[in-house]
């Protein structure tokens, strides 16, 4: 076993470059000098008054500074949770690192290998008979991104290859970061018994990042992982004709009952919202923050170039009343752009063009700095809002989910609007991107390909950033004596308790102008042979059987920058006409059901999926709806 460890240590030597102190030193300064010109920390980048003195990331900078040198680790090999790690003595680089696009992870019992006779930065497997010991260390964590320009090393480790890459100078232990992509994981809303628990209670929702990525991965001949299906959003992805607003109401609704396709036993209950299309000239001006993220691990075509070409598409809708500002922020954050009028296209293209990728994700500064910019462009009577550009997470700042919430919260009281565009694949945070959106009163949509942003940021622009109506919320009263079982399709993540309808405090969703907005609950009749739970014996029998009413549906929703809700109430009843808008939408309904293997189709398949959608397609002038329709068949092949 020895002479094997020997020959693997020697041939993993040979494959090293020998360390070079003099071209280490001058990479290094490239790296900082790049950082410092091009990532918001020159002379012209005006870092924002607030930025916080304490925290996590911060006080493991202090530490590693101040670490002892040659004492402080022997150098070896260890292995690690994610990847392979690297043990060398010298702490003192590692500040150089987080500036070059690293971060770090909190200190974790790491196995060390004794078994060396030198201390370098050759990679070795330590045989079975090799003498350890646990240490307690950080761990500096490589992004995927640079691991693929750098020199990589891979070893097997019971049958499964691993990767590591040496340390660009002394001092850190390096762990390789894989896929870290987060949804807002939620389980599917079960069937409710009515006598049971009659009222439902939601948000309106009009994101539609899930689609998008569920189309990023079918056409990269993956199936999308269940977690990252929200249906409401992949139904929201589509406009639809509805019927349009009637008087001072911002929004017109319709309730309608027809049959289920997958299930004849039961009906589906289909509510629509159509909002107001003012004309272009009709709208506030609005003060725009782009807030776009420079760190390293943007560096790839489908992130910060094609970020750039998705928000030069948005400049010709503006005009010259409107105004755009923008922030960076890698390692730190800072202004690149004063507010500028948004025909002032050189300047902005140019601001654009300039950017870089490089550093780490310190987005705890990067909203602090877009949001104190944003309250200094705000006047009375203009829409102001956030765009935040990112391909993932916070690896700096924000390390608790409740505190990022409760910042966005408190912020969003000011009345600027936070919208999110997520690009990229590989450490997208769905979950940020969700918890963003929805307590900053915005939208969160994921631009996987350049005609994805000409749909969100051009042909859907003014719904995009012009909101007419806050905090809207549905609450559904089903009637026990028509309805023994209902449940909704979708909305896992919007679910609000039923006091919340009537508390003006409470946040909800936001609808912007000409969105539509589609709900779907499945019903079960009384009496149909699809009722799934049995009478209780001891159960008191519904006074209400002799309505022909088979709920009462609600809607609060108000005016933007009021403090008080309205109210939109209607009985729900049999029938209504059954449009192919409505069945386009009940087709992608059924698509994401079998994206997460709902239980409830029976033998509904994938070919009826697409033969409802097919039928019902109707006028389809982008091309969207045809989309749908291919990237259902493809998801038939690879689901088999």
């Amino acid at each position: 076993m020895s002479d094997e460890f020997d020959d693997l240590k020697h041939a993993m030597k040979a494959a090293m470059p020998a360390p070079d102190a003099a071209q280490k030193a001058s990479h290094l300064a490239m790296a900082q000098k790049k950082f410092e010109t091009l990532q918001g920390s020159a002379d012209e980048a005006r870092p924002t008054s607030d930025r916080p003195k304490t925290g996590i990331f911060r006080g493991v900078r202090e530490m590693l500074s101040t670490l002892s040198t040659r004492g402080a680790l022997t150098a070896s090999t260890a292995f690690v949770a994610l990847g392979l790690a690297v043990v060398v003595p010298d702490w003192r680089q590692a500040p150089q690192l987080f500036d070059a696009g690293y971060s770090v992870d909190e200190a974790q019992p790491v196995p060390v290998v004794r078994e060396r006779a030198e201390a370098d930065d050759t990679l070795g497997r330590a045989a079975p008979e090799a003498e350890m010991e646990i240490q307690e260390a950080p761990v500096i964590i490589v992004p995927e991104p640079l691991v693929q320009s750098a020199p990589v090393v891979s070893m097997q480790q019971d049958g499964a290859y691993t990767r590591a890459m040496p340390v660009p100078g002394d001092g850190a232990l390096v762990q390789i970061e894989g896929d870290t992509e987060a949804f807002a994981d939620a389980d599917q809303n079960p069937l409710k018994v009515t006598a049971d628990e009659p009222v439902s209670t939601f948000s309106i929702d009009v994101d539609t990042a899930s689609y998008s990525f569920i189309r990023s991965a079918l056409m990269n001949g993956q199936m999308p992982p269940v977690e990252s299906v929200r249906i409401e959003e992949m139904i929201n992805y589509f406009p639809y004709d509805y019927a349009e607003p009637q008087g001072d109401q911002p929004f017109e609704t319709t309730v309608t009952v027809t049959d289920t396709p997958w299930n004849p036993d039961t009906q589906l209950l289909h509510i629509a919202i159509q909002g107001e299309k003012p004309a272009l000239e009709d709208r506030p001006p609005l003060n725009l923050v782009f807030l776009i993220d420079t760190s390293g691990s943007m560096e790839a075509a489908n992130k910060l170039p094609l970020l750039k070409q998705s928000l030069a598409l948005m400049l010709p809708q503006l005009t010259e009343e409107d105004e755009i500002a923008i922030v960076t922020y890698a390692g730190s954050a800072g202004q690149v752009l004063e507010a500028t009028s948004a025909t002032d296209t050189d300047a902005i293209l140019g601001a654009l063009d300039n950017l870089s990728a490089g550093g780490s994700t310190n987005g705890e500064d990067g909203l602090r700095q877009a949001y104190s910019v944003a309250e200094g462009m705000a006047e009375e009577g203009e829409v102001t809002r956030v765009l935040l550009a990112t391909d993932g997470d916070f690896n700096v700042g924000f390390f608790d989910p409740k505190r990022l919430e409760q910042f966005i919260s408190d912020k969003r009281e000011s009345g600027t609007y936070l919208s999110v565009l997520g690009f990229g694949r590989g450490n997208l945070d769905d979950e940020i991107m969700q918890t963003l959106a929805q307590n900053g009163n915005g939208q969160a949509a994921y631009i996987d390909t350049l005609s994805e942003a000409q749909k969100v940021l051009v042909d859907q622009l003014t719904g995009a950033l012009f909101p007419i109506a806050n905090d809207v919320k549905i609450q559904v009263e089903f009637n026990p004596g028509q309805i023994a079982e209902y449940r909704l399709i979708g909305y896992e993540t919007r679910g609000l308790n039923r006091q919340d309808f009537n508390n003006d405090r409470v946040d909800a969703g936001d609808i912007g102008a000409g969105h539509t907005v589609t709900a779907i609950y499945e019903i079960t009749p009384v009496g149909s042979p699809a009722v799934l739970t049995d009478d209780l014996r001891y159960g008191e029998v519904a006074a209400s059987s002799d309505s022909d009413e088979l709920g009462f549906f609600k809607l609060r929703y108000k005016a933007p920058g009021a403090d008080n809700s309205r109210l939109i109430e209607t009985p729900i009843l049999a029938g209504g006409d059954v449009t192919d808008e409505m069945r386009f939408a009940m087709a992608i309904a059924g698509f994401g059901e079998l994206l997460t293997d709902s239980p409830y189709l029976g033998d509904w398949s994938y070919d009826q999926a697409i033969a409802l959608a097919n039928a019902s397609k109707g006028d389809d002038p982008f091309g969207y709806r045809a989309e749908a329709i291919r990237l259902m068949r493809l998801a038939e092949s690879l689901d088999q």
